[in-house]
């Protein structure tokens, strides 16, 4: 795959992403107001665990098969790229199988182990979505192998349109039967929309059935034995999965330990609830909300060095890597300074239904996690980088020590009453700072690669700070006039505005970026012309 083809892949998953992130605020957005932070605190505490659940049957499983697939389409070898998909979707219908039936039987000791017995609604109507995810995230795989992004772009769309109406609706109708039962309702949400995402890649692969076939016709090169297809998925699968499982094995950390540790310093369950609602239901969301591209070019990046590393062609992996590396801070920067100009009234905005005190509080919490965007995305891209070269265990290693620090720090820090819950935010940034400097110094030494400082980082800072200060000054300026809600929008849209412009006027964006959008080539000639864009 070509650094545009890379590129185009990422942009359609990044649209994809756009679209289901926006449908996932429309749906997390009136869901914190309507549960509430004790609500949405029942809601977040379930979610972690099913995150880890879901994690160990599907995370390295997706990644296996889209980078085995893509090497043997390298080859030529289209009937063993099949079979590899075959043996892994039975694999992933078993573990899919067997996880929703652990949840199902030990719902509730679980959440009475959580010290918050009142989560079990929420769990317990998670587990379809464990049996389905998987069969989704198999067919997802294999179509990334084969570089086409579209399938996984159009089930991520339909999972998160029916997780959102039906989640919205049960939450709503439930209302009325306690908080508990409403979290349910939106838990139920999900596995509506991972049912529907599962018949959509269902419906999709049959479709192209015919052309599967003709491709097998042209296949070249021996298939490899069930028992190798086996041993090649899980040698990749596995560090993939135990690196996976970290995140959410850290945020099942955070329930653990900062429940014990708020109450050890004089919160009530309900209050201590509340603020683990505020962590991770409230500012959690709107930092998830930025990792949209840089998902979609992990996503991509996987075959696409792969297929490069493949075939030894160790210019496009410096190339690819470095590029990803640009787009990725390119868009975690200027995400990372304007959630951190703006938490609090942003805050504001999004969760009217908060109290003043807890706006406030929650504002701080997001204004501590905001930097973590800029980590969390170069994780993300690094470690496929990693996962591509055939080095899945390094990024494990190192994510795995940040998390480690973590622990420290979230039992410590949050102990401190003054601190209380940031202590966790914290320590999030904490650990993903250092995964990402680990990451870097490792791809740098399996790359040889030759980072560019001005291009990749000080322009994309430059033009970040700019529209902060923007966004900062814009606000502050129209507040008096037209209210906190109404200033936070227009200098949200200005300090966009604004960011495009120092993009070009720095040399951040190129043509190359342009020329890979809708009608962008049109776009970009006309900049050229203008002098405003470099050819």
């Amino acid at each position: 795959m070509s650094k545009d083809n890379f590129l185009k892949g990422a942009a359609i998953l990044g649209i994809a992403g756009a679209i289901v992130k926006v449908l996932g605020a429309f749906y997390r957005i009136p869901l914190n107001n309507i549960l509430g932070s004790e609500g949405i605190g029942y809601y977040q505490t379930a979610y972690p665990l099913y995150v880890l659940l879901l994690t160990i049957s599907t995370a390295g499983f997706p990644v296996a098969i889209a980078k085995l697939v893509s090497e043997k389409r390298a080859l030529g070898n289209h009937k063993a790229a099949h079979k590899t998909f075959r043996v892994a979707f039975l694999g992933m219908v078993i573990a899919g199988f067997l996880t929703s039936v652990f949840v199902f039987f030990n719902a509730q000791n679980i959440v009475n182990n959580w010290e918050n017995p009142d989560a079990y609604y929420a769990l317990i109507a998670l587990v379809p979505a464990l049996f389905f995810v998987p069969i989704m995230s198999a067919f997802r795989g294999y179509f990334q192998g084969r570089q086409t992004m579209t399938p996984t772009a159009l089930s991520q769309i339909t999972e998160q349109l029916f997780r959102v109406v039906i989640g919205l609706i049960l939450t709503y109708y439930l209302l009325d039967r306690g908080l508990p039962i409403a979290a349910g309702g939106a838990s139920f949400g999900g596995s509506i929309g991972a049912f529907v995402g599962a018949m959509t890649m269902i419906i999709i692969y049959f479709s192209k059935k015919g052309e599967i076939k003709k491709e097998i016709s042209t296949s070249v090169g021996k298939e490899d034995s069930i028992e190798k297809i086996i041993k090649d998925l899980l040698i990749i699968a596995i560090p993939i999965t135990i690196g996976a499982a970290i995140v959410p094995i850290m945020n099942s950390i955070d329930a653990f330990l900062v429940f014990r540790r708020l109450e050890a310093i004089g919160f009530n369950k309900i209050e201590a609830n509340a603020l683990f609602g505020q962590l991770t239901g409230h500012a959690q969301t709107l930092i998830n909300l930025p990792l949209i591209f840089s998902t979609a070019l992990s996503i991509s990046l996987v075959p696409t060095i792969s297929m490069a590393n493949t075939k030894k062609d160790y210019g496009e992996i410096r190339k690819t890597a470095s590029s990803s590396m640009r787009i990725t801070l390119l868009i975690g920067l200027p995400a990372a300074l304007g959630l951190f100009i703006l938490s609090e009234p942003i805050i504001a905005l999004l969760y009217f239904k908060l109290s003043p005190e807890e706006i406030i509080n929650t504002g701080e919490i997001l204004s501590i996690l905001s930097f973590g965007i800029i980590f969390l995305t170069l994780v993300q891209s690094l470690t496929a980088i990693l996962q591509g070269l055939g080095k899945p265990i390094v990024p494990v290693v190192n994510l795995a020590i940040g998390a480690g620090i973590k622990v420290i720090l979230t039992y410590t820090l949050t102990g401190i009453r003054d601190i209380n819950v940031k202590g966790a935010a914290i320590s999030t940034v904490v650990a993903y700072l250092i995964a990402a400097l680990l990451d870097l110094m490792a791809v740098k030494k399996y790359t040889r690669l030759k980072l560019d400082l001005i291009e990749v980082f000080i322009k994309p800072l430059l033009s970040s700070i700019g529209m902060a200060l923007v966004a900062k000054f814009v606000h502050l300026g129209l507040i008096s006039s037209i209210g906190d809600k109404l200033a936070t929008i227009m200098a949200i849209i200005i300090a966009a505005i604004v960011y495009f412009i120092l993009l070009l006027i720095t040399g951040s964006i190129t043509y190359e970026d342009f020329i890979l959008l809708s009608n962008g080539d049109k776009v970009a000639k006309k900049l050229v012309k203008l002098g405003i864009l470099k050819k």
